[in-house]
């Protein structure tokens, strides 16, 4: 073995050698024979993909002794030259570093002077994205119309941070990663020159870990190859790139299967001990997943898609079966959702374990037929056929209404998993017709046809709990008088009628209770035709404090609460006096909305025909004496709530 690197000993120093990019090979090998060459190129592309290298066998295809020429023949003096970086005619700049605008003002005299003995001046110009704005702006007008016999060839993996107009001064020509094949191929003739026999496995595994890019792959096959082993096989390029082995996804699939979860860890802790590539893992994991999905849905016939050797094919085919579908597909997408949080978290290893547990208990975290099987007996009820154990359709009933949604609970792994015909609707998307599809937050109230809630919302992953039981006797609810809606017979699966509590509403309005005999319809609600009654002024002393609590939300507390208000009752019907020292809070309290708001609340708590009137008040603090102020603000009902909630001592106290 030599000691240069491999990615320099087998540099391609032709266009028929390049590895991929045939499009842009063509292109450019055409433009060389036929000698119409561009005033500037942009070749832009991820890392290791052959920018460089196709722009020197550009320079040599140009300068070249047999030009014009499609292939350059690195014999000639000039190839030679530039093959070993010594032309003068061919200079490369690294914008990295000479990025400055008197870089490119020198680059812009050189590009006066003609060629010394070539044909062509060419100005390769690597990592052309950290070039200045001002280098940029400098280099507009020779890019455009640069002197005869100069070419300009820049190279970027970040094309997107180049001016507009520079882009359009240029032939931008964009080089794709390399498929897996192709850097395979490219691999198996470096390893065949270098007289090392290997095991294909291996030469695939270094492939799918250089993610397209050439120079990646060299790096990473020197690397194996620095073990000294007499050949290169799968395990060593395993064990010194730190990559699972396929034990170790088949004893993970088993594990997610059973939902067990200490082997899971174990496996994990296992892999992270030999130096796991956690990136590369969630990759493999990925693929996996997706292999699994396309065979346990295609059977035999997705074995082409799913690039694996003709001897796994088999196997994978046999683990596919093992497994529920909808499981693959959520674990799948668990991993592609969870690959970033993994990899940017502060503690990646334990990032992993979770999503790899979320993964393995699925099933109980999410409500699929084991929440169905718990909500079963519930809705039964004693003596009942408990029902399937799977949930026909949206809950509800034969009214039609929609069930109470559940709250929003932890994610498992970033994945948000789409429902099925037969499952209830995961936590986080909106269901179809509830008041968040409506702009609404809220839950719709339920209608006349509606089945009262039988147990409260419960967070995912954990059984319904059953609502709490009232002090109030259980009055027959509308829902039980009724009936089945259109006449139709009741089912043997309808679980029983269990009367709501009073005051519940699935919208979160309190509402009074039914109190109509059975048999009699009942009442018009916020969903019927008829409108709702005002509500007559609540029973007990009418206080500024209780007007406060009845009108916070429909008026503007926050200016209130620097108000005194006082009502007096004669004359009838009243009026309410609301005084205000602080002139912004009175102004904002006397806008023509703020105070029809305030009239409406005030009719409501004190009586129809109330009042109100806004005066200019003094504030507290010229009111009291600085000792009735200090009791004041220490017993105000917000400070002692602080002060207990935080186990708190009032130090000092300072006006505003």
């Amino acid at each position: 073995m030599s000691t240069i690197s491999l990615t320099a000993k087998y540099r391609p120093q032709r266009f028929a050698d390049v590895a991929g990019q045939d499009a842009v090979k063509r292109i450019l090998s055409r433009a060389a024979a036929e000698d119409r060459i561009a005033p500037a190129y942009l070749f832009s592309g991820t890392r290791g993909v052959g920018k460089t290298t196709l722009a020197r066998v550009l320079a040599k295809a140009l300068n070249c002794e047999t030009a014009p020429t499609g292939e350059p023949c690195n014999v000639c003096s000039q190839c030679r030259q530039i093959t070993a970086g010594v032309s003068p005619d061919v200079i490369e700049i690294d914008a990295a570093t000479h990025g400055k605008v008197d870089d490119a003002r020198r680059l812009k005299e050189d590009v006066g002077y003609a060629p010394l003995n070539s044909r062509y001046k060419v100005f390769i110009i690597d990592e052309a994205h950290m070039l200045t704005t001002a280098a940029f702006n400098a280099l507009l007008k020779t890019l455009e119309e640069p002197p005869g016999r100069v070419t300009f060839i820049l190279a970027t993996t970040e094309p997107h941070k180049f001016p507009a107009t520079i882009i359009s001064r240029c032939q931008h020509y964009l080089f794709k990663r390399l498929a897996q094949s192709e850097l395979e191929a490219h691999l198996s003739s470096v390893l065949t020159r270098e007289a090392v026999p290997y095991e294909a496995k291996a030469v695939s595994l270094i492939a799918r870990r250089g993610a397209g890019s050439v120079r990646d792959s060299m790096s990473l096959l020197a690397q194996v190859l620095a073990l000294g082993g007499a050949e290169l096989t799968e395990a060593d390029a395993r064990g010194v790139l730190g990559l699972a082995g396929q034990e170790v996804f088949f004893g993970l699939i088993e594990a997610i299967r059973a939902e067990d979860g200490p082997v899971v860890v174990e496996l994990l802790r296992q892999v992270l001990d030999k130096g796991l590539d956690i990136g590369f893992f969630l990759r493999e994991l990925a693929s996996m997943w997706r292999n699994l999905f396309l065979l346990r849905q295609a059977g035999e016939r997705a074995l082409p898609v799913v690039d694996l050797p003709a001897e796994e094919a088999g196997e994978w085919l046999v683990w596919s079966g093992r497994i529920e579908a909808a499981h693959i597909h959520a674990c799948w997408q668990m991993t592609l959702e969870g690959q970033r949080r993994v990899q940017t978290s502060l503690e990646p290893a334990l990032a992993l374990e979770l999503l790899l547990l979320n993964m393995a208990y699925l099933p109980r975290l999410l409500p699929l037929q084991n929440l169905a099987s718990c909500a079963a007996p519930a809705a039964s009820g004693p003596g009942g056929s408990g029902g399937s154990g799977v949930p026909s359709g949206r809950p509800g009933g034969q009214g039609g209404g929609s069930a109470p949604r559940q709250p929003q609970g932890p994610r498992s792994g970033g994945y948000r998993p789409q429902p099925l015909a037969d499952q209830v609707t995961p936590y986080g998307q909106p269901e179809i017709g509830s008041g968040r599809d409506q702009g609404g937050y809220g839950r719709p109230a339920a209608g006349p046809g509606d089945a009262p809630p039988t147990q409260s919302a419960a967070p995912r992953g954990y059984p319904p709990q059953a609502a709490p039981p009232t002090s109030r006797p259980e009055a027959p609810t509308a829902y039980a008088a009724s009936g089945p809606a259109n006449g139709s017979a009741p089912s043997a699966q309808a679980p029983t009628a269990v009367p709501a509590a009073a005051g519940y509403s699935p919208s979160g309005a309190v509402q009074a209770p039914s109190f109509a005999a059975p048999g009699q319809a009942p009442g018009p609600t916020d969903h019927g035709a008829a409108p709702r009654p005002p509500q007559a002024a609540p029973a007990g002393p009418r206080t500024w404090d209780g007007f406060l609590r009845q009108a916070g939300r429909g008026s503007d507390m926050v200016a209130l609460k620097h108000a005194q208000g006082a009502f007096s009752p004669d004359p009838a019907p009243g009026e309410l006096v609301i005084s205000c020292a602080n002139a912004f809070h009175r102004g904002r309290l006397a806008h023509p909305d703020k105070l029809r708001q305030l009239t409406e609340a005030a009719e409501a708590y004190f009586g129809p025909g109330v009042t109100v009137r806004l005066t200019e008040g003094e504030a507290a603090s010229d009111r009291m004496s600085p000792h009735d102020l200090r009791d004041y603000v220490d017993n105000h009902p917000e400070v002692r709530q602080a002060v207990t909630a935080f186990d708190a001592e009032i130090i000092e106290r300072k006006p505003r």
